[in-house]
C-alpha cells in the first residue's frame, strides 16, 4: 500500500443544467487521496477532525492511542478469521484513509471542496504473502452530512414543540454520494461497493432472529426505521443488523446490493474488526459492555456496566467539531453554490 500519494483519478461527472437563463456546463471532478493510517499518522490540516481516527491521533498519547487501536483491530480480525490460524497471528490489517475532494467547474472557474473521508481495509496473509483487498466505507464521514445534522436540522427544530425534519432532508447529500460511487474515479479505485457500519440507534429496540451468518453472526430486526436509516436510504443504501461472534451488541451494516453474497468472508471480517474497535472506543457503554445483548435489546449510552479501553477519546470535542465543520460546509459549499447545487440536484439522474 502506498501512503500519501495523490491518486490520478480526476474524472468528470458532466451535467448540463439551466442556470440564470443560460445553459452552463458544470463539471464535478472527484479526486481521491490515499494516506496510510498507522501509529505515525498525523492528521493533515484538511482532514475532518470529527473523524474517529483523527481524534485519536492528537495529544500527548496520540502514538499509543493509534498503536492500541490498531492492535485491537488485528487481534479481533485474527479471532474471527480463525480457520487455519492456530496462533491467531496469520493476518495483518492495513488501513488507508481515503480523502475525496470534489471540484466544481462553472463559469467562474473551479473550486475544490472536501467531501468525504473513509477508511479502506487491506489484508495481508502472512502465511501466503498475499495482499487481499478489503472493503471501503469504514468510519464514513461527510461535510454535507455534518451540515445536515448539526446545522440544518438543529435550526429547523429551534423553538419548535415537536421534532420534524426539513423538506427534502438528505436529498443533496444522497445524490452527491451516488454521483461519487457511480463515477469513473470510484470504479477505477474500488472493486466493491462500500459498506458503512455504524452503531445501532439508542432509541430503537432490536429483536434477535434465528438466522446466524458464519461471519456476521446473529441477525437482529429493528422495530422501526431511524432518521439515519432514512437519510442513508437516500444514498441508495439498505440496512441490516448483525451481532458478530463474541460481540456484545449488534451493529448496523448499510449497503447496496447483497450484503451476504457480494463480499468475501475476509472482507466482512475486516469491516467488523475495524468498526467494532472504534465503537468500543467511542461507545463503550454499548460495544464494550460487560453483558451481552439479549434476544430483545435496547441500547443505551446511559448503561453503566462497561469497561474502558486503553485509548483516549474526546467525545465532547467530536460533537463540538461536528458543528464547526457543518458550518464550514455551509459557508464554503452550500451557500456559495446553492443555485448550482439545486439545479444539479433537480436534474440528477444515474
Amino acid at each position: 500500500m502506498k501512503a500519501n500519494i495523490q491518486q490520478d483519478l480526476r474524472k468528470s461527472e458532466n451535467q448540463d443544467i439551466e442556470f440564470s437563463g443560460n445553459t452552463i456546463k458544470n463539471d464535478f471532478f472527484f479526486s481521491i487521496k490515499s494516506t496510510c493510517l498507522d501509529e505515525n499518522y498525523h492528521p493533515s490540516a484538511k482532514t475532518r477532525l470529527t473523524t474517529n481516527f483523527a481524534n485519536l491521533a492528537r495529544g500527548a498519547d496520540r502514538q499509543q492511542n493509534l498503536r492500541n487501536a490498531l492492535n485491537m483491530i488485528n487481534n479481533r480480525f485474527n479471532a474471527l478469521a480463525h480457520l487455519d490460524n492456530p496462533k491467531g497471528d496469520r493476518y495483518h490489517v492495513e488501513l488507508e484513509i481515503l480523502t475525496v475532494t470534489m471540484s466544481i467547474a462553472d463559469q467562474n472557474g473551479s473550486s475544490d471542496l472536501p467531501m468525504i473521508e473513509v477508511l479502506k481495509t487491506n489484508i495481508i496473509d502472512r502465511k501466503t504473502g498475499q495482499q487481499i483487498e478489503g472493503i471501503a466505507g469504514n468510519n464514513y464521514s461527510s461535510y454535507v452530512r455534518d451540515y445536515d445534522f448539526s446545522i440544518l436540522l438543529i435550526e429547523h427544530n429551534k423553538n419548535k414543540a415537536a421534532f420534524s425534519v426539513p423538506e427534502n432532508f438528505g436529498d443533496l447529500h444522497g445524490k452527491l454520494y451516488k454521483c461519487f460511487v457511480n463515477s469513473a474515479a470510484y470504479k477505477e479505485h474500488f472493486k466493491m461497493a462500500p459498506i458503512i457500519c455504524l452503531s445501532v440507534s439508542g432509541n430503537k429496540t432490536y429483536t434477535r432472529t434465528d438466522y446466524q451468518h458464519p461471519v456476521l453472526g446473529f441477525e437482529y430486526l429493528q422495530n422501526e426505521y431511524s432518521l439515519t436509516d432514512e437519510y442513508f436510504s437516500k444514498m441508495g443504501l439498505k440496512v441490516r443488523f448483525f451481532m458478530p461472534p463474541n460481540s456484545v451488541a449488534p451493529m448496523a451494516f448499510y449497503h447496496s446490493g447483497d450484503l451476504l453474497a457480494d463480499y468475501t468472508d475476509l472482507g466482512l471480517i475486516s469491516s467488523i474488526s475495524t468498526m467494532e474497535t472504534f465503537q468500543k472506543i467511542y461507545r463503550p457503554e454499548i460495544y464494550n459492555a460487560n453483558s451481552v445483548a439479549g434476544k430483545i435489546y435496547q441500547p443505551s449510552l446511559k448503561h453503566e456496566d462497561y469497561s474502558l479501553t486503553r485509548v483516549v477519546y474526546d467525545r465532547e470535542e467530536r460533537s463540538r467539531l461536528a458543528v464547526e465543520q457543518g458550518k464550514y460546509a455551509e459557508d464554503h459549499f452550500i451557500k456559495p453554490y446553492q443555485d448550482i447545487l439545486e439545479q444539479w440536484s433537480a436534474n440528477f439522474t444515474l
